[in-house]
C-alpha cells in the first residue's frame, strides 16, 4: 500500500501513560502531523489513540507513541491497522 494512502490506526498505549500529559501531548502530535481522531484514556490504565490520515504520518504518531512525552514510561504499543472511514473531523482528546 503506497505510503500516501490514507488508512486507520488503532494504538493501545500500556505503561505509565496516565497523568503524564500523554493524550495531550499526543493531540499536540497528531494535529501537526495532520491527523484525524482522537485519544482517551481507558478505564484500565492504558491510553486508545485512533487517528486516520496517510501511512507515512500514522507511521511517525507510531514511533512518537512508542516513547511519549518525557514523564511517560512507554512499556508496550499494540498497533491494529484498518481502512479509513473518515469519522473524524479533527483530533480530540478524550
Amino acid at each position: 500500500m503506497p505510503e500516501a494512502a490514507l488508512a486507520r490506526l488503532r494504538m493501545l498505549v500500556h505503561g505509565r501513560v496516565q497523568g503524564v500529559f500523554f493524550r495531550h501531548a499526543a493531540a499536540e502530535q497528531a494535529r501537526e502531523l495532520g491527523l484525524r481522531g482522537g485519544v482517551k484514556n481507558l478505564a484500565n490504565g492504558d491510553v486508545e489513540i485512533v487517528a486516520e490520515g496517510p501511512r507515512r504520518e500514522l507511521k511517525i504518531l507510531a514511533a512518537w507513541a512508542n516513547q511519549g512525552p518525557p514523564l511517560a514510561r512507554v512499556t508496550a504499543v499494540e498497533e491494529e491497522w484498518s481502512e479509513c472511514r473518515d469519522e473524524y473531523g479533527a483530533f480530540t482528546v478524550g
